[in-house]
């Protein structure tokens, strides 16, 4: 019996090595990985510049603590300032941590403003923004809701893409709205432009604040750096997180100077959140994204991997039902049982991807990946889809 909690449905399967775009378990089997670690490994398994990155910094200081200056924090911040909407940037360990900063520092802009009563957000259904108690609150879903006791107070929701019904819950107590552009744990759905557009010109209205969590859909993954630079609007705060540290633990709220002013010594903190060593492989990170082409090669192979998954839809009209997602962030709404598809290709087929609310397939490949990585993995989804078909065709095995 495992000494750990049994709170995840885990595979047998266990992995020795990566290398790019693959893994290899104890039997030096290749897996196909579309999946990165859910959208971590966005440079692949690996990558020689975060490995050489890792060890240079293992080398010097693991930890001080933000009690002292950290030079490859203040590089990597400003990096993230430069190339961003934001002024201003928090260190954190993970997404849900992102998330938190993003929620305590739209509150505490208006506590600093004379306006204390103004903490309520506006989300959204399908949202997942973590597993801490305020971001369970803040996404809603009641089976993660569930068990916990009384969700924190302050959030309100209402479905993606109705600007109106957003604004049939504006009240004298709402601070800001909070949204994912592309969402991904709740079935891979990209906001139209024209609503992300709405929804800055409703915080505009009412003085309110704009969240975008890019904790899944940022750092290049639909072929911009951040997925919000797609319908030109500019944020009042983000979160990110997962590509971030290309694998190791790090995540960032980011926020203009006017939001992030409030938020002084004694506000907020972090034990680990933008350690030395933690840095060191951001920066290395951002060296591989921001180089010249990445991004455009990104921006290629999202375009590549929707034409692909167009031709899969018309090949299994009866398996695949809707085709979602943005870049390399993709969703595929279909019909047999999304978990034991996830197994199939697992098991059969040595692909690696991941299931998503609303029975949806989500593909997450590492951004380097190449044409024939696409035509491979559909090859194998079609693979799992014909021996599907041939399953039905068969009939109940006789006794």
């Amino acid at each position: 019996m495992s000494a750990l909690f049994g709170t995840y449905a885990r595979s047998d399967l266990a992995f020795e090595r990566g290398e790019g775009m693959r893994l290899y378990d104890q039997q030096g089997r290749s897996y196909l990985d579309f999946h990165s670690g859910i959208a971590v490994n966005a440079l692949g398994h690996g990558d020689p510049h975060l490995v050489t990155a890792l060890k240079s910094a293992a080398e010097k200081v693991w930890h001080t603590s933000n009690v002292f200056a950290i030079p490859e924090q203040e590089r990597l911040g400003q990096r993230l300032v430069d190339g961003t909407f934001a002024d201003k940037v928090f260190f954190t360990n993970s997404g849900a941590e992102a998330l938190e900063c993003a929620i305590k520092t739209a509150r505490h802009y208006f506590f600093d403003k004379g306006e204390p009563d103004r903490y309520e957000i506006i989300a959204f259904t399908g949202s997942f923004h973590g597993r801490t108690m305020g971001t369970i609150a803040a996404g809603g879903n009641p089976a993660y809701l569930e068990g916990f006791g009384p969700p924190m107070p302050g959030f309100k929701h209402t479905r993606p893409g109705d600007l109106d019904a957003v604004r049939a819950l504006i009240g004298p107590q709402s601070c800001a709205i909070l949204i994912e552009p592309v969402q991904g744990e709740g079935g891979v759905t990209a906001m139209a432009p024209e609503f992300l557009q709405g929804l800055r010109q409703i915080c505009d209205e009412n003085d309110m604040l704009l969240i975008f969590d890019e904790v899944q859909c940022g750092f290049g993954r639909t072929g911009r750096f951040f997925a919000h630079e797609w319908a030109g609007v500019t944020p009042d705060i983000v979160a990110v997180a997962k590509a971030i540290g290309g694998g190791f633990p790090l995540g960032a709220c980011l926020a203009t100077e006017k939001v992030a002013a409030s938020m002084v010594p004694g506000t907020h903190g972090s034990t680990y959140g933008g350690n030395p060593l933690a840095c060191a492989v951001g920066n290395a990170v951002l060296d591989r994204i921001l180089a010249p082409g990445f991004l455009d090669h990104v921006n290629q192979m999202g375009q590549r991997l929707s034409w692909h998954l167009q031709q899969l839809a018309q090949k299994y009209p009866d398996y695949v039902l809707e085709l979602r997602g943005k870049g390399l962030l993709a969703g595929i709404k279909i019909s047999p049982p999304v978990r034991d598809f996830v197994a199939r290709l697992r098991d059969d087929h040595q692909f690696l991807a991941i299931g998503a609310g609303d029975n949806v397939l989500r593909l997450l490949p590492p951004l380097i990946l190449t044409e024939d990585d696409i035509a491979e993995a559909m090859g194998k989804i079609g693979a799992a889809f014909d021996a599907i078909e041939a399953e039905t065709a068969a009939g109940p095995a006789a006794d």
